[in-house]
């Protein structure tokens, strides 16, 4: 397969509108990725006018990039997607024309009185912004157009929800001019400048094939140790999530060479699809590049990008061990199949990845840490060394190799300007979609009215609005990807829940971990419905192994609020607390995935104890008594693993017939 080919995700041939289409699509990529580049290296103009400018250009390039795939509107036939996206583009930039020429009017002079030309731009963006998501995240299509005929007739609505409803006007204005709400408030404008920034890093490592070399290391160190094929598998996928930035994306990506192993190592299809779900997940939570959630937490609590990032580690850490000790387990109680996997040779360019990998990260760390540079300038810094250092190891490669072809010369550098173009874009068409979302929620009162019943819980209990809040959380997360439920928690629950007494951080952190479990949890599991389509096993089944898998995750949404010092203050403050949950964590997951005996009623026994002990150890309000229960975890569960060791591997007959040959 080439290089073009292995970019695409069709590779069907370039007919003549696709070829039009892409043609069309680098154009706008090559100069949305040169404005941006200039904004980082001089912050020209401030990130609410580049908001502006930048916002439609990258909803044109969402609809070019799907033209160019033949995936805009195909029952158009081959042209009738490539006129759309033209004229998609032919609007929307002369939207961005209009809106920069007249922002200071807009913004200033006819702020609140705006002319019906100014309606209708802005009211183009929003519509272009909405047709979009219609297409690409339908929940969340259908969350804002609830929220919009709410706006307009609230006032048919009894009881405390009520109101007295807006005008088209309003809503058009609150989601595109008024700027401060809106397709240009400030989530698309953290997706243009801090989020862009270190889209620019992962699209370098991308672009010179990080996935693959990582990959390829990772298979070379499974044939060396066979018996640590599953845990290479894991991490494998924890550091491909962590440049991936999605669990889907990351499970697509990894699955296809990861779980088929797995199955071969001798895990049933569906516990090996599980294993790949919840180390996909780990992406999300992994610092220094944690998910959308994280830049979105430091911008609402106003804290640098760093004081999330150091506060990540614990839990990131906390959920890597978890999920290698489950599957740890799940590789010593099934028959171990003596494979090796293919082994592809590792090239100069793979050892150069692995390395500008691993420095990426230390160095983000080094910038944002010990020199206290803005995340910005550190993503900048890192990115202008990545690009120079593989740059020249990869012309290196290219004379070694007597290349002369001038398109194998330039594929990195049209692979980095078309992943960032593409994962930029739609990041900040999704996040002026809650830019809608959220000016909705403001002008109605939502969040208040929500709110006030989340106070009321709390004066009941405050063990009943944590379950309450989680339970919001979950219907909202159905189905929707980490950030918007993040945000929608983080505008409509988290005020309240400071308010009744909880730390700021604890608060959000576990908005955070519960729209992570979102990405997990059933019945809409989008990265469990990726493995279990790769694995040929049942996606239900897939989901609850995953779920038991991710034991870790689902602890500590609610050990922040028992342990706050997970979060609260990093460094020494948080080994303690770190200790408490990491032994129960593990506990917990031998319980669900380990044995300790062979006579099934004793084995159920001795795990049942052990969990209830791992939740005492856990929840108890006492530090002392929580310390002293966790030792004797750490007792049982190192009895348990010697026990657990000496018990006969078993065998699914079932499984065997079915393996892959």
């Amino acid at each position: 397969m080439s290089a073009d080919q292995q970019d695409s995700p069709d590779h069907a041939p370039l007919t003549r509108p696709r070829l039009v289409a892409t043609a069309l699509f680098y154009a706008v990529a090559v100069g949305f990725f040169g404005y941006l580049s200039y904004y980082y290296l001089g912050r020209l103009g401030g990130p609410t006018q580049l908001a502006v400018a930048m916002v439609p250009v990258a909803i044109a390039l969402v609809f070019l990039n799907d033209a160019r795939y033949g995936r805009l509107y195909p029952a158009l036939g081959p042209w009738g997607g490539v006129i759309a996206a033209s004229g998609y583009l032919a609007i929307l930039v002369y939207c961005a024309y209009y809106l920069s020429v007249e922002f200071d009017a807009i913004r200033i002079f006819r702020v609140g009185f705006w002319n019906a030309h100014d309606m209708w731009v802005g009211g183009t963006v929003a519509a272009a912004v909405l047709e979009y998501t219609r297409r690409k995240y339908l929940p969340v299509f259908v969350i804002n157009i609830v929220l919009i005929v709410y706006t307009l007739y609230g006032h048919h609505i009894p009881g405390m929800f009520s109101h007295t409803g807006f005008t088209w006007q309003r809503v058009v204005s609150a989601a595109s001019l008024e700027i401060s709400t809106g397709v240009f408030e400030r989530l698309s404008q953290l997706g243009l400048t801090l989020i862009g920034s270190f889209i620019l890093v992962l699209s370098a490592l991308k672009a010179f094939n990080c996935i693959d070399s990582i990959l390829r290391g990772s298979s070379r160190l499974a044939a060396r140790v066979p018996r640590l094929l599953p845990q290479v598998a894991v991490l494998g996928s924890f550091g491909v999530a962590a440049v991936s930035g999605s669990g889907a994306a990351n499970a697509a990506t990894t699955g296809t060479a990861t779980i088929p192993a797995l199955i071969r190592a001798g895990l049933p299809r569906v516990k090996a699809a599980a294993v790949e779900t919840a180390s996909s997940l780990g992406g999300q939570l992994t610092p220094p590049l944690m998910g959308i959630a994280a830049f979105m937490m430091a911008d609402l609590m106003g804290v640098s990008y760093f004081d999330v990032v150091a506060r990540g580690f614990v839990p990131a850490l906390i959920f890597f061990l978890g999920v290698a000790f489950s599957v740890h387990l799940l590789s010593a109680r099934y028959f171990k199949y003596r494979v090796i996997p293919a082994v592809e040779p590792m090239g100069l360019m793979d050892w150069a990845n692995i390395a500008a990998y691993v420095l990426s990260v230390a160095a983000l760390i080094y910038y944002m840490g010990v020199l206290r540079q803005s995340a910005m300038n550190a993503a900048q810094t890192v990115f202008i060394g990545l690009l120079l250092g593989l740059s020249v190891l990869f012309f290196i490669q290219c004379v070694r190799e007597r290349q002369r072809r001038v398109s194998v010369w330039l594929a990195p550098f049209r692979r980095l300007i078309d992943t960032f173009a593409t994962t930029t874009s739609e990041l900040v068409v999704l996040l002026a979609s809650l830019g809608i979302l959220t000016a909705m929620f403001t002008i109605t009162g939502v969040p208040t009215k929500v709110g006030v019943l989340v106070l009321e819980m709390a004066q009941v209990n405050l063990v009943l609005m944590v379950l309450v809040a989680f339970a919001f959380g979950y219907l909202v997360g159905m189905g929707l990807p980490v950030a918007p439920t993040y945000i929608i928690l983080a505008v409509v629950i988290a005020p309240f829940m400071i308010r009744a007494g909880f730390n700021p951080w604890v608060v959000h952190f576990f908005a955070f971990f519960v729209a992570v479990f979102g990405e997990l949890s059933p019945p809409t599991s989008v990265t469990a419905a990726v493995t279990s389509r790769i694995a040929e096993a049942p996606f239900v089944a897939t989901m609850i192994h995953a779920m038991g898998l991710c034991m870790p995750l689902i602890l500590m949404i609610g050990a922040v609020f028992t342990r706050p010092e997970l979060v609260v203050e990093p460094g020494a403050a948080q080994l303690t607390a770190m200790a408490i949950v990491l032994m129960a964590t593990l506990a917990m997951s031998f319980a669900l995935q380990g044995r300790w005996a062979s006579r099934v009623s004793l084995d159920r026994l001795l795990r049942f104890t052990l969990a209830a002990l791992a939740l005492v150890a856990l929840f108890h309000p006492t530090q002392s008594v929580a310390l002293g229960v966790t030792a004797v975890v750490a007792v049982a569960l190192a009895v348990g693993l010697v026990r657990g060791g000496r018990l006969p591997e078993l065998r699914d007959p079932v499984h065997e017939r079915n393996l892959p040959k």
